[in-house]
Order: C-alpha cells, then structure tokens, then sequence
C-alpha cells in the first residue's frame, strides 16, 4: 500500500494534538501551513503559532503565507504532491488549495455537525445548555461547515465544565478522529455522507456583545453564559459601585437557590461571599477579574474591595 503524503494546516493549541498524532503514528507529513508570525505583547516580538512551535521542535516543513492564493504559494503546494490535505482550526481556503489533493481535504470541526456551524462551537454548545457535543470530520467544499461527513465522536458536556475544559477534551477527541479518518482514507473508496439541511443551531462568531451577561436572563442562563466563556475570552459585565463603573470579567459562578426581592443585578457583598441577584435566587461570584488588575478568587477580592450598599451590576 502506498505511503500517503499529508499537508497539515492549522495554527492554534487545538491543532497541535492532531499535527502530534499524526507524527507520532509515523505518517509521512510533507507540509504544515500555519499562520504568520505575528507581533505580541508590549515589545511587540512576533510570536510564533503553536503548531509552528511543534513543527519546528520536530523538523517538519513549514510554509507560512500571508495569501492562499498567491501562485508561488500555489506552486510550492502542488509540489509537495500531498495525497491528502488535514485542516484543523485554520481559516478558510480557496477552492485551488482544497481541491488539490487527489485524495481530498478535510477539516476537523469541534461539533456533531451540522449543529453549532461556524467560528465558537465549543463555547456556543456550552452556552445553550447543552448535555452533549463532540467532533466531525469531513470534506471540505465550498461553503463553510457544510461538506460531507467522514466520521463524528460524542462526548458528554457536564454541568460545571467550562469552556477551557470542554475544549481540551475535544482536541483530544479531535486528533483520535484524525488518525481513524486517514485509516479510513488510506484503505480506499471512502465517501461521506453528506449534511442535512435544516434549522440547525449555529456557534456564530464572539464579540463584545454576544459576550457580555444579561442579569435579567434566569440563572442558568447567566450561569452557562459565563462558563461557556471562561476562560476565553472571558464574559463580562459593569460593576456600578459608588457611581464609578468598572468593567469586570467573571469566569466561575454557582447558583444559589434563595427567595428574596431584590432588584436583578443588585450585589449582595459579605466578607466571604459576593452574589448578584437574580431571578428565583443568586448568581455567586467564585472568579473574576477587574479591569487593570489580576484574575482573582472572591473571597481576595472582599479582603481589599468595599461594595456599597447600592453596588450593582448592569
């Protein structure tokens, strides 16, 4: 049986645990195409992908361009002869860079498609309250999210996971998915299956918007909001404490069942708890963070931090 020669594309951590499973299952990877450098932090060094991080540390090829549509880009690509084509967490290609490949190229997405489409499924599935998600692999074609499916593995959402979570078991999942998807490529004749179209629920970029928390929503609203967030990039509200308005990010809440008729967003401070009310009880702050300051437990912030009596989130 022929060797299959693979181009791997992705840039994130997420990517990187599919890159190692590969390598480490001695597949022929010719190619890792992964994002430019780019400038960070306050000196502004370029900072390299984690996948670049990984490719470099094993001595596999690496192209970085800025254009996937640029012909000597193009050109290197088509000389690399690659059987197939992996993508995990990368941008969008051109249908020159897709179809290329004899064998094809498909992408790894972190749902069970063709539920939560698009740029944040594994926050979006966490904010809707879900019990279970997974991972998909399929051929890409020219409409995001949408070509035929290979495979999909389920995993359980527990009620507490955070996003941070859900994600490292998924990258994990992930990468298993990719080795039996090239299994299943290498031993021939593989079609997938194509997607149904319907009303599916969709994982639609994060913003500003999208991420800040409506205390007028019911508690487990709130509360899946703000772990389907945590810890990127974090949701967040405007604490009002003596008239002075403070952005805050919150990353770790639990609901506490206990009538009372306060107002909704009013905070409750003691000097080991802080909880904001709700509907039919209150949210209770276990992490968070200030603007300018450091990501920090309640109870460090109570030690330093007094909340008036009229303090309230909006």
């Amino acid at each position: 049986m022929k060797e299959l020669r693979i181009v791997f594309m992705g840039t994130p951590d997420f990517a990187v645990d599919s890159l190692k499973a590969l390598v480490e299952e001695n597949y022929k990877v010719v190619g890792v195409i992964t994002a430019p450098d780019r400038p960070a932090g306050r000196g502004r060094k370029l900072n390299e992908s984690a996948v670049k991080k990984y490719a470099k540390t094993n001595g596999l090829n690496i192209l970085q361009p800025t254009n996937l549509k640029d012909a000597e880009f193009l050109n290197t690509l088509k000389e690399l002869e690659a059987d197939v084509q992996v993508v995990v967490a990368f941008r969008m290609l051109p249908k020159q860079v897709w179809d290329m490949p004899e064998l094809g190229t498909f992408n790894l997405h972190a749902s069970l498609l063709p539920d939560y489409r698009g740029a944040a499924p594994i926050n979006w599935a966490i904010i809707n309250g879900e019990n279970r998600t997974g991972v998909t692999t399929f051929f890409i074609n020219e409409e995001i999210d949408t070509g035929s499916i290979i495979l999909q593995k389920e995993t359980e959402i527990t009620p507490e996971m955070s996003a941070g979570e859900l994600h490292d078991v998924l990258m994990h999942l992930g990468s298993s998915a990719v080795l039996e998807t090239i299994e299943r490529i290498k031993k021939g004749s593989l079609k997938g299956i194509p997607q149904k179209e319907g009303d599916y629920k969709l994982a639609p970029k994060l913003n500003k918007d999208n991420c800040r928390i409506n205390w007028g929503a019911s508690r487990k609203t709130i509360y899946d909001h703000i772990r389907g967030l945590s810890p990127y990039p974090g949701a967040w509200s405007v604490l009002n404490n003596d008239d002075n308005e403070i952005e805050l990010k919150i990353y770790k809440t639990t609901i506490i069942n206990e009538e009372h008729d306060l107002e909704k967003g009013v905070i409750v401070a003691s000097k080991k708890n802080l909880r904001v009310a709700v509907e039919n009880g209150f949210i209770e702050i276990l992490d968070l963070k200030l603007a300018g300051k450091k990501r920090m437990d309640a109870k460090s912030l109570l030690n330093g931090y007094v909340f008036s009596k009229e303090s309230k989130m909006i």
